[in-house]
C-alpha cells in the first residue's frame, strides 16, 4: 500500500506514555477507502484492522478480498490493541523536519493475529530499551493534514510499552 505522504498541523494530543514528546510534525497517509478506518478508528479508541467473515482472520494491509480464503466477506473490526515489538531499528538521522531523532521503528505483531504486523513508532520509552519481545498497546496520536479539516483528521497508531500505559500484571 503505497500513500502519498502530507506534513501535518498539530491537533490535541492522545493520551500517551509520560515520557512522551508529541513531535511537531509528523508524515501523514492518504487514506483510500480500504484504508480510512485504520486511519481513523483512533478517534473512538478503536485500531480498526479488516478481518474476513468467512474464515475469521484479521489481515493488513486492508483490501477487497482476505488472501487466506478469498472470501469478499470482510470489513475492519476492532482489534485488541495488544501487540509484541517483533523487529526494531533505532533512526538516528534527521529524516523529517519536525520530528528529531532518535526514535524508533518498530514492527509489531498483533496479539490477536501474529501473523498481522504493523510498522509503527514505540514511544514512551528511551529508543536503545525497546527490545524484540517487548508488549506494548496501541494509543493514537490525532493529525489534521496542512489545509485540512477536523473531518481530514488522522488518527496515528502508535504503540507504548504496557508498563507505560498502567501495566497490565500479565493480564489482558
Amino acid at each position: 500500500m503505497t500513500e502519498t505522504a502530507q506534513t501535518a498541523q498539530s491537533a490535541p494530543a492522545s493520551a500517551g506514555a509520560d515520557s512522551y514528546t508529541r513531535p511537531a510534525a509528523r508524515l501523514l497517509p492518504s487514506p483510500t477507502p480500504e484504508s480510512r478506518a485504520f486511519w481513523t478508528g483512533g478517534r473512538d479508541g478503536q485500531l480498526l484492522i479488516y478481518r474476513c467473515r468467512g474464515c475469521g482472520h484479521f489481515f493488513h494491509p486492508p483490501g477487497p478480498v482476505c488472501w487466506r480464503c478469498r472470501s469478499t466477506d470482510v470489513g475492519p473490526e476492532a482489534a485488541s490493541g495488544w501487540a509484541t515489538v517483533a523487529a526494531v531499528t533505532v533512526n538516528r538521522q534527521p529524516w523529517i523536519p519536525g520530528l528529531p531523532p532518535p526514535y524508533t521503528v518498530a514492527m509489531v505483531e498483533l496479539a490477536d493475529e501474529p501473523d498481522v504486523r504493523l510498522v509503527t513508532n514505540v514511544v514512551g520509552v528511551a529508543p536503545e530499551e525497546v527490545r524484540v519481545g517487548m508488549e506494548v498497546e496501541v494509543f493514537f496520536e490525532p493529525w489534521t493534514p496542512e489545509g485540512g479539516s477536523a473531518d481530514d483528521r488522522i488518527w496515528l497508531p502508535l504503540f507504548r510499552p504496557v508498563a507505560a500505559a498502567g501495566g497490565t500484571d500479565g493480564a489482558r
